[in-house]
């Protein structure tokens, strides 16, 4: 039994009636007080028939009297403090070490199935510093989601149609002479996104030769011949062109080619990408039978909308008047298909915050199509990232390219581990693979620790630290602990008498009860109890940000510890061999941890 149940089964006995278990709340006491529980006395004062603090007094005075694993109490108001007994922590260790995949659990058959939509590039650009947040966002939420007991299955959607890919297609056609990913030795997602660029640029310069000619800004718009070529071609595209379409299918392959080697350098996956080329038209026929059927309405000039005005939002357009689809058309249609495809029970959007409106939207057009499952959408929106700069600007060129900053993080990773000496008695090779690990998981820790809702700001050069609340901290402390664990494994023990042992791998045993454990380990221990609880948590509220920051207290308190107490120097056997119990297993939930947030450790640096 754990802690609560126990004192749940003294509170009935105390009381002589039956507790609800929501009655018995217990928190961590506040570390200005003595203790490691608290017991919140509040809802217990019915049975008590006694004031707060009395209550308190009396429940402390009975734990203590007939509950072996409470060592002694103090109150402060209506809270009860409580301090555990050593020997209690110990089993709560022993119970840790013996599980096998502690803090998490194995979905089976009948587990809820979530899927999660992430990623979700265009593929006129390369992925960017804001598609790192969403895609590390959305593979640690799977993770979580997975380790708490759904079967999870990750999903994008690519946006490979729509006047955006129409500009990258018009400016390579007009400016590109034949240029190739293998000619200018550029990833193909890269050589589009710089004639996104190239659109940008001549479309500006069109419209100030315009309103320089005296026309204003709207009647330079209306006259834009480039403008109109890229509609021209739109409108080519839904129309099956031969040669608009072979174009759009070569572009979007070198995209797609760009795209993977990405996602391979940042650790992230999907068990099946959707595209928007493959989901628009059945969006549009949803839409179409919606207008069929009265739920949505056709202005004159042959556009399709949906009077929202009821609900308190406004009209939305879901077809535009030459017939083409709107990213509101092709999401009703990618929806459809997914629950066509898969029995899901609840679909997951990882989206910015910026399109908090539209998934308002789409939840409430679903709905009225009929589909069950449209009011159950869940938008995880999540803040922006941006530079110490500022923002970015796709179609000036001034993001921060996804592949430039995983490069440049790399680097840095490696030049600060070989600044340091952590790379001193590594290969080459291992040296390269050390600061891989260590670059990425700044990147990701640095991404993740923030709570996702919130806009942040990344900066490079704090992320790689060996200190403080960044991955390499965490990273360093993992290595650290392995090398102690190697280090015991080999080194033969002083013998009684002393003649020497052979030199044989030494296995630490369980701790028994009796042994002493300081105020340290204790608190080790307890914030250990608590990693299931962080992931259910993390799974919970959408944040991987929980376990980060779950992650960094126990290393700060293992740190702590470490520097504290001597480990493979300790002369009483039992106790050195519970410490490496206990810093084994700080290593596994540290690893399990980071896992889930998509972050690797390195077993040495």
């Amino acid at each position: 039994m754990n802690i609560q149940q126990l004192i749940q089964q003294d509170l009935e006995r105390l009381y002589a009636v039956k507790i609800p278990e929501t009655q018995v709340q217990i928190q961590k006491t506040k570390k200005e007080f003595k203790g490691h529980l608290t017991l919140v006395v509040f809802p217990l004062l019915k049975l008590s028939k006694k004031n707060p603090e009395q209550t308190a007094q009396e429940i402390g005075e009975y734990l203590v009297q007939n509950q072996p694993s409470i060592a002694e109490f103090n109150v402060i108001k209506g809270f009860l403090n409580l301090t555990i007994a050593p020997a209690y922590w110990i089993n709560v260790l022993n119970d840790i070490n013996r599980a096998e995949h502690f803090g998490t659990k194995t979905p089976d058959e009948n587990a809820p199935l979530v899927m999660i939509e992430y990623s979700s590039p265009n593929t006129n650009k390369p992925l960017h510093l804001g598609h790192i947040r969403n895609n590390l966002l959305g593979y640690s939420i799977s993770e979580i989601l997975k380790a708490s007991g759904n079967r999870v299955f990750k999903t994008n959607i690519v946006n490979d149609r729509g006047i955006h890919i129409c500009k990258s297609m018009l400016a390579w056609k007009q400016w590109g002479n034949g240029e190739t990913p293998e000619t200018s030795r550029k990833k193909g997602d890269h050589l589009i996104g710089d004639y996104y660029v190239k659109f940008d640029q001549e479309y500006k310069k069109e419209l100030a030769e315009l309103e320089a000619a005296g026309l204003t800004r709207k009647e330079a718009e209306e006259r834009s011949s480039l403008m109109a070529e890229a509609r021209e071609m739109l409108r080519k595209w839904e129309a099956g062109d031969l040669e608009t379409v072979g174009l759009w299918e070569t572009m979007n392959a070198w995209v797609y080619a760009g795209f993977d080697e990405t996602y391979k350098a940042l650790g992230v996956d999907f068990d099946k990408i959707y595209y928007e080329s493959q989901t628009y038209l059945e969006g549009k026929e949803k839409v179409l039978e919606g207008l069929k059927n009265g739920i949505f309405y056709q202005k004159e000039d042959g556009s399709v909308w949906a009077d929202l005005t009821a609900d308190g939002l406004d009209e939305k357009l879901l077809l535009r008047a030459d017939g083409t689809s709107v990213y509101m058309t092709q999401d009703i249609g990618t929806a459809k298909l997914r629950f066509d495809d898969y029995p899901i029970d609840k679909m997951v959007y990882v989206v910015g915050n910026e399109q908090n409106y539209h998934f308002q939207v789409l939840s409430l057009l679903l709905d009225k199509l009929g589909f069950a499952f449209g009011k159950g959408l869940v938008h995880f929106s999540y803040g922006m990232v941006e530079l110490p700069e500022g923002k970015m600007k796709s179609r000036e060129g001034t993001v921060v390219d996804a592949d430039d900053l995983i490069a440049e993080m790399i680097r840095t990773a490696k030049e600060t581990s070989k600044e340091l000496g952590k790379l001193d008695d590594c290969t080459e090779e291992e040296a390269d693979e050390i600061a891989r690990t260590v670059g990425l998981g700044a990147l990701k820790y640095f991404i993740l620790k923030v709570d996702p809702r919130k806009n942040m700001v990344f900066n490079p050069k704090e992320s790689i630290d060996f200190n403080g609340n960044t991955g390499p901290f965490i990273q360093y402390t993992y290595a650290r602990i392995q090398s102690v664990l190697r280090r015991a494994k080999s080194t033969p023990q002083p013998p009684k008498g002393g003649v020497a042992q052979q030199d044989k791998p030494q296995s630490a045993k369980s701790p028994s009860g009796d042994l002493g454990v300081n105020e340290k380990e204790q608190n080790l221990i307890q914030i250990l109890s608590e990693f299931p609880a962080i992931v259910q948590e993390a799974a919970d509220t959408f944040s991987p940000a929980v376990i980060a920051n779950y992650l960094y207290d126990l290393v700060k308190e293992y740190n702590q510890f470490y520097h504290d107490y001597s480990i493979l120097k300790e002369e009483n056997e039992q106790i050195r061999d519970f410490r490496l119990i206990l810093s084994e297993n700080v290593g596994r939930v540290i690893k399990t941890g980071f896992a889930l947030l998509g972050i690797n450790v390195p077993e040495r640096m």
